[in-house]
Formats: structure tokens, C-alpha cells, sequence
């Protein structure tokens, strides 16, 4: 027979080996100095990318980026210096001279020219987004392809740069409007989705004719160096997108610059509050996605082994480290006797790297984060809750070090419980009980957040009333993760964003760009105005 312990040895070997291809590949696209880490003895340290090229910074401030399946560090960030921050803000104002009198159709182009190149890195991509945070490779995979799918609805957006035309308003006098780009954009991205949400924010600005400045999560910036680079290669002129490092200072800097016209952000509601209140007070444009409480409500009629896992794979899937992830359900009726199905289907669900195959649950981004996660917990357990699945204090073999909460289901007493109260950001299901509809509805409404939630029923009268009276801004239909499709836009609600326009689509292609109105008189021969305003007569 085979010896366990050669095989898991062996294994072992296998995945150091992958681990170590990935991180190669990954370095040699990102512009890091040190390529040769090994040779060097030294950890690499990720460039800025400024004007067309990655740029080393001379920063002495360097951020840990660390794998959270091991906790060892594998980059480190540069805190952009103000000079290169400055710099890249001057590449960028520079670049939008020329870029925003591009026809529109060539801006497409070069949109479409940057999808398919997505498309044929995928994987490079996935995996430096699972060295970096984590999630498992289909998952990572899932991420580049939505950002993909903005790229895509990014390289066809002339229509929604069209405005409206009235003629002959008086006599011989012409009016029409049509939207121009702000100028040089700013966007700051969280760890979750390492490929997503940049290409929520510079696809849509630079092919509205904007020139954009980024930050990266300072936890995972590969995937957006890369993404840069690629888009350079592709046709984006140099300038028109320059990707700055950093953690507050750099946030600062963006907030308080006097060229950036307006930021976008997705992060906490601590940051993004903050953010929104210094960005707006400057008077810049600021759109910021912020913390969710997602509830679904289970109506005792649903299909109950498809609800069992559409809950799971919402609740567990990504690690619960998404702002849509399902995390509070309300069980009305008898749909509460579901409850342990649930739990059984979460036993089936492996906590590991997500380099590994039969993963379904990676690590969280980092060592906090899993602290904070078990002792929110601990807390709803203080406070009554009871533990149906317990995730605390997983170890997985071989990865003793890594960040791992293993899924968690456990039902409150009422709404004022920690695991109700609290985003936890983890792999966390809290149950709840309703009577009925109405009043799980009213639950769900009473939560200050309101980025999304679903119903999950075979009745059609059900679902109406349940749409119709819910105060939340993305609703799900038995679809346990409602996001919308490019062509739509991302319209969180209440405490879940400040600002009034969402993210992508047509109101994505509003907060980039200002209307401009042209009133004309090309009178033959006419009269063109007197000292007086206009009257009836």
C-alpha cells in the first residue's frame, strides 16, 4: 500500500510547486522590483504605475502583502510618495487633453480590444487574485468575469453618452445636450474583489473619455497592475490610467487633490462615510458602495432542497467576504424545520486553500479578520444565540497558519444580537423566525442597510407584495445573489452607499460624465434678442 504520510508529502510538493509558478507569474506582470526573489533573497515590492509603465517608487513605507492560506508574506506595497502620487496625477491630466477628444468609437475599440485580453488572462489573473486573497480559483475566475462583463458593456456605451434635442424652441433657435467626460477620476478599491471592482470603476470612466487614478487594495494589488498593464498593451495611451499605492495618506490624497473631479469607492461604511463627507466638501463627485446586511426571506411554499443550496453557496461561498453575500435569513413558518438541512449541506463544504480543488471555503483576507469573525461569534453566543455549526477554530493540515473560519450557522433571539447587528464579513449565517410575511418584511426593513435581498417562494402574489413593499435597492426572486448585469447599475440603497448615482451602466456613465446644453439661433436674417425677457404676447 501507499504510505499516507508520502502521499500527503507528495501533495505537499505539488502545491508548493503550483504555489510558486503562480507567484512567478504574477510578479513578472505586475512591475515588481526584485523579480528574482529568490536569487535577491528578498521580498519583491510592487511598482506604481504612472503614464504607460510601471514606475518603482522610492518609498521607504512598505505594506506586508501576505497569502492568508499561510500568513506568509509574498509582496510588499509601496506608500506612494506625494511626489508620485502628484506625478501620477499630472499623467493623468495630461493624457486627458488628448484622450478626451478621441471619437468615441476608437474608445470603444480599444474597451473591446481590453475584454478579449481578459479573457485569454483569466487565469493568470485568478490566480494572483487567490495568492493574494484567498478565494478559491472558480471563484477568482467568477471575479475577473464580471469585470469582465462591465468591460464589455464599457466598449458600447455611445448611446448613453447621446443627450436630447428640442428644435425650434422660439423662433429659429435650436437646443441641444449631450454629457462630456469630468476629467481625471479617481477610484478606491477594497480586497474582496481584487479584479471586479477596478474594472467597475476605470473601464467606464476612461471610455466615457476620463482619465482615472487607482488605488488598489493595499492586501491584493496584482490583480489591478496586471489589469493595467494589459490595457496599456491593448491601446490605452499612456496616462490615461496610472495605479497609485498606499493606505491612508493615499486615501488623503485623493480626497484633497484639486485635479481629481471625482472618486468612487467601495469599501466599510466607516471609510466610505468619511470618504464621501472630505471628498464632497471639496466639491468633488463621490459614489461610495458600503456595508450590507443581506436578508433573505424563506416562505414555507419554496422549493426546499434548492433553497437548502442556494442558501449555503450564498452564505459560505467566497468566504462570506462579499458585500452581496446572504448572511441574515428569516425563516417564516414552518420553513424554520429547514434549518438543519442547511447545516448538514455546510458540513459538506471543505475549508482550505483555494489552490485546492475540492475547496469550496478559502481563508479570510487576514489574521483580524478572523479574529474579529469568531469573536462576533462568541458575542451572539454570550447573547443567546444558538450555535447550530460551529466554525470556529478550524485548522486545515499543511496550512496551520492560515486565516480559516469554517461555516458558521447559528440562530438569534431577536434583532439586537451581535451576529445580526454586525457585518461580519465571514462565512456566518444568521437564522431568524417569522410569523409571516409582513413581518419578516418589516425585519428587513428596520436594518439600516439596504444593498440586497431575496424571497424565496412559489407564489407569485407572494413575491409581488414582498418586491413591492421592501425598502432595499437589488431584489432577488429566488435568485440568493441579485447583482445586476452591466446594462443595469448597482443600486444599493439607504446605508449601504452615499452619493446618487451607482456604479456601471446608465447611471455609472452619469456620475463620469456633465451634461452640457447648447441653446443655438441661426436666425435667417432675424432678430436676435431684445433688453427684455421673453413674455406670451
Amino acid at each position: 500500500g501507499v504510505d499516507p504520510s508520502r502521499a500527503g508529502q507528495a501533495k505537499d510538493k505539488i502545491y508548493q510547486k503550483m504555489l510558486r509558478n503562480a507567484a512567478t507569474r504574477v510578479l513578472s506582470r505586475t512591475g515588481c522590483r526584485n523579480l528574482s526573489a529568490e536569487a535577491a533573497q528578498e521580498i519583491p515590492t510592487v511598482s506604481n504605475f504612472i503614464n504607460g509603465a510601471a514606475v518603482p517608487s522610492s518609498s521607504t513605507k512598505l505594506i506586508d502583502v501576505t497569502n492568508p492560506a499561510t500568513n506568509e508574506v509574498i509582496l510588499r506595497v509601496p506608500e506612494s510618495t506625494p511626489h508620485e502620487m502628484s506625478e501620477a496625477v499630472g499623467s493623468a491630466a495630461d493624457a486627458f487633453k488628448t484622450w478626451r477628444e478621441v471619437p468615441i468609437q476608437a474608445r470603444q475599440r480599444v474597451m473591446a480590444d481590453f475584454a478579449v485580453a481578459i479573457r485569454q488572462n483569466t487565469d493568470a489573473l485568478a490566480e494572483s487574485i487567490t495568492l493574494e486573497q484567498g478565494k478559491t480559483l472558480p471563484d477568482a475566475r467568477g471575479d475577473v468575469f464580471r469585470g469582465q462583463e462591465v468591460v464589455e458593456m464599457a466598449s458600447s456605451l455611445g448611446h448613453l453618452l447621446m443627450g436630447e434635442t428640442q428644435g425650434n424652441v422660439s423662433k429659429g433657435i435650436d437646443s441641444y445636450s449631450y454629457r462630456e467626460p469630468l476629467g481625471v477620476t479617481a477610484g478606491i478599491c477594497p480586497f474582496n474583489f481584487p479584479a471586479m471592482i477596478p474594472l467597475w470603476m476605470f473601464p467606464v470612466a476612461c471610455a466615457a473619455g476620463n482619465t482615472q487614478v487607482l488605488k488598489p487594495s493595499e492586501k491584493d494589488p496584482s490583480a489591478a497592475m496586471m489589469l493595467a498593464q494589459m490595457a496599456t498593451d491593448v491601446g490605452l495611451p499612456p496616462g490615461v490610467l496610472n495605479v497609485i499605492h498606499g493606505a491612508h495618506d493615499c486615501v488623503n490624497f485623493i480626497c484633497d487633490d484639486p485635479t481629481i473631479k471625482s472618486i468612487s469607492f467601495v469599501g466599510g461604511n466607516q471609510a466610505g462615510e468619511y470618504i464621501h463627507a472630505r471628498g464632497t466638501a471639496l466639491g468633488k463627485r463621490v459614489q461610495a458602495n458600503l456595508g450590507a446586511k443581506n436578508h433573505a426571506t424563506i416562505m414555507p411554499d419554496a422549493d426546499r432542497e434548492s433553497v437548502v443550496k442556494a442558501l449555503a453557496g450564498a452564505a459560505f461561498g467566497a468566504a462570506g467576504q462579499r458585500c452581496m453575500a446572504l448572511s441574515a435569513c428569516i425563516f417564516v413558518g414552518e420553513a424554520k424545520e429547514w434549518i438543519p438541512e442547511i447545516v448538514e449541506e455546510g458540513k459538506k463544504y471543505k475549508v482550505g486553500s483555494g489552490f485546492d480543488d475540492d475547496v469550496q471555503v478559502g481563508p479570510l483576507i487576514s489574521p483580524e479578520a478572523k479574529q474579529r469573525c469568531e469573536a462576533i461569534i462568541s458575542q451572539a453566543e454570550s447573547q443567546g444565540a444558538t450555535i447550530h455549526l460551529d466554525g470556529r477554530g478550524v485548522t486545515v493540515p499543511g496550512f496551520e497558519g492560515g486565516n480559516f473560519v469554517g461555516p458558521t450557522v447559528l440562530t438569534v433571539p431577536d434583532t439586537s444580537n451581535a451576529a445580526y447587528t454586525e457585518e461580519i464579513f465571514g462565512p456566518v449565517l444568521t437564522c431568524l423566525t417569522a410569523d409571516s410575511l409582513e413581518e419578516a418584511i418589516a425585519t428587513t426593513n428596520a436594518n439600516p442597510y439596504g444593498n440586497g435581498c431575496s424571497i424565496f417562494t412559489t407564489s407569485g402574489a407572494t413575491a409581488r407584495k414582498y418586491q413591492h413593499e421592501i425598502d432595499v435597492g437589488q431584489v432577488g426572486i429566488n435568485v440568493p445573489i441579485p447583482v445586476p448585469l452591466p446594462f443595469f447599475s448597482f443600486t444599493g440603497s439607504r446605508a449601504s452607499i452615499r452619493g446618487d448615482l451607482h456604479f456601471y451602466g446608465k447611471e455609472g456613465v452619469k456620475f463620469v460624465t456633465k451634461a452640457k446644453t447648447v441653446t443655438s439661433n441661426w436666425t435667417y436674417k432675424g432678430n436676435l434678442g431684445g433688453a427684455t425677457m421673453p413674455t406670451l404676447s
